[in-house]
């Protein structure tokens, strides 16, 4: 570990205080009203700071809001044209530096999902590729996977840098700041003092036994041909899928889903352009203008769902567009478990007949 800071745990509001002086810092946080409850809140002196605790959805909406207005327009009458109207659109954006402070590593590899669709390709975003430019991810080394958790098996872990700029590593009486990146780097000299030997020796000593560690069973990483073997099993989806709500919260609570509907909506001669979350589970997302809808059915979402991130995407990107956080698991109401539908996926199909 060649360079790292300690942060104590009782100069944590301090250091966050002075990092809000540059940019919006974001952090797993409760709410007074429901303690138990636990999101992404951004930083004001006197929150109370949750980083033992994971947070219900993850830091998705810091970069990829729920909802967003993307261009403002007024329409104006034009008298040379006495149909018709001149049109002013302002799309001028402010965007502030940003650290997500706090997230758990599965969070920040999340945007690694979103990077090849929103950032490269013909098609650039420019409302999240101009975030991401300026976001920071300082996540926290995962020492308490519970039963929903799988990283290891797509690929990652509980001390997987890939995504973070730098790591926190909870040590006696504070936690050890390890830059990743320059970036990281940068952004946590100014915060901590340089660890002492003991505390990197003690750093280091997490790092190794949380990297020994496998969270989740197998891997689920080499499926796509498994998936499209099963594509037209009905028998295989209903087993699993039936008692599916399509309540589309496993979507929403999801760090690597990215649907979203984009709405016009105006009073007068005013409006908005506006992009909030969707989600694929809905019935209508894939409903068409002539009343067609190629997915009607919940078992038919769900299997695309699947496919998405364990075939379609892997093809496209190389990866999975998964990074077992366990949300979906953890707080499905019916308890729809994704990892044994994409396990049983090369089971022979009389099992499910």
């Amino acid at each position: 570990m060649e360079q790292a800071f300690f942060l104590a745990d009782a100069e944590l509001q301090e250091a966050l205080a002075g990092l809000s002086a540059q940019a919006d810092v974001w952090v797993p946080a409760s709410d007074a009203r429901k303690p138990g409850l636990v999101r992404f809140r951004r930083f004001q002196p006197g929150l109370t700071v949750r980083l033992d605790a994971r947070s219900l959805v993850s830091a998705k909406e810091v970069l990829f809001p729920r909802s967003e207005t993307l261009l403002r327009f007024t329409k104006e009458k034009d008298l040379s044209v006495p149909a018709g109207h001149r049109i002013h659109l302002d799309d001028a954006r402010t965007v502030r530096p940003v650290v997500v402070f706090g997230c758990r590593p599965c969070d920040a590899r999340g945007f690694l999902t979103f990077d090849p669709v929103f950032t490269k390709g013909p098609y650039r975003d420019p409302y999240y590729s101009e975030r991401r430019e300026k976001t920071t991810f300082v996540s926290l080394v995962c020492r308490d996977a519970d039963a929903a958790c799988f990283c290891s098996a797509v690929g990652s872990g509980p001390a997987d840098p890939e995504g973070s700029d730098a790591q926190l590593i909870p040590v006696d009486g504070g936690y050890v700041l390890r830059p990743v990146t320059e970036r990281g780097a940068a952004l946590l000299e100014p915060i901590g003092r340089t660890a002492a030997p003991e505390q990197i020796r003690e750093a280091q000593d997490v790092l190794d036994q949380v990297g020994r560690e496998t969270v989740g069973e197998g891997s689920l990483t080499t499926l796509a041909e498994a998936f499209r073997a099963r594509f037209q099993d009905p028998a295989f989806w209903h087993a699993h899928i039936d008692k599916c709500l399509s309540c589309g919260l496993c979507t929403f609570v999801c760090p690597t889903c990215y649907c979203f509907t984009i709405t016009d909506e105006a009073r007068g001669l005013n409006g908005e352009r506006i992009r909030s979350w969707d989600a694929c589970m809905f019935p209508h997302f894939t409903l068409e203008a002539s009343g067609h809808n190629p997915r009607p059915s919940k078992v038919e979402r769900y299997r695309n769902r699947v496919g998405h991130k364990f075939s379609y995407f892997p093809a496209r990107y190389g990866q999975v567009a998964c990074c077992g956080c366990g949300r979906c698991v953890r707080h499905c109401p019916v308890s729809v478990d994704i990892r044994a539908v994409v396990r049983d996926l090369p089971a022979q199909e009389e099992a499910h007949a």
